[in-house]
């Protein structure tokens, strides 16, 4: 179990919290979705989660157990908005496997068909590929991590709608074996693909209704 408990955080930049008293639950084998305008604190909301920015107040557990911003960037798994502006390797071969000292190519090869890329060259470059496919080449390199929580900013942004409904369709796949959180400014599009849900006003976490966006359990 995810569990924030009164989170909060402020930049040394910026004025008034970004985030405060964040509480949320989510458990293994859920989809968790945060709505909320763009610019809202959303991205902020991940960062913090997965262990790139320390909260100034509150706690992050897993399992009863505080977790350091260390600790988070090996739980978590963190897919950005825009994942091609954050590829390193040159080819997708080098992609999947950067920060890997060993690296099985059979694994790979189930994490690239788990994702819809199966067949997919590892001399293909990461700029070739389709929107779509960049973000599912994204969540192949969060996935041979194996994360226990897998973090989505945006991952329906500035895609068609028969992608957006793959990338749904994969994300709920995904969401039966550890804990998945989504965050997105168009919520409506997961309607009935999500366990849990809240809507991020003013840094805070507000429960969204159970009716209609979420699935009943």
């Amino acid at each position: 179990m995810l569990e924030l408990c009164g989170v909060g955080y402020q930049p040394a930049t910026a004025t008034r919290p970004i985030l405060q008293n964040v509480n949320l639950s989510l458990a293994p084998g859920s989809i968790g979705l945060v709505a909320g305008r763009s610019g809202g604190g959303k991205t902020t909301l991940l960062e913090v989660i997965s262990g790139l920015a320390s909260p100034d107040r509150g706690t992050i557990s897993w399992e009863g157990q505080p977790l350091s911003s260390r600790q988070r960037r090996w739980l978590c798994g963190l897919v950005f908005q825009f994942p091609e502006r954050h590829f390193l390797g040159l080819t997708v071969g080098q992609e999947l496997k950067l920060g890997h000292r060993r690296l099985d190519s059979g694994r790979v090869e189930a994490v690239l068909e788990q994702v819809g890329l199966g067949g997919l060259s590892p001399r293909q470059l990461p700029e070739q590929l389709s929107g779509g496919q960049q973000r599912r080449l994204a969540l192949a390199v969060q996935l041979l991590r194996n994360p226990q929580v897998l973090l989505l900013d945006e991952p329906t942004a500035g895609l068609d709608w028969a992608v957006r409904a793959e990338i749904i369709s994969l994300l709920q796949v995904l969401g039966r074996e550890r804990a998945v959180l989504v965050v997105t400014h168009e919520p409506e599009l997961f309607r009935g693909a999500v366990t849990a849900g809240w809507r991020l006003e003013d840094g805070t976490l507000v429960p969204l209704a159970p009716a209609p966006l979420l699935t009943m359990p």
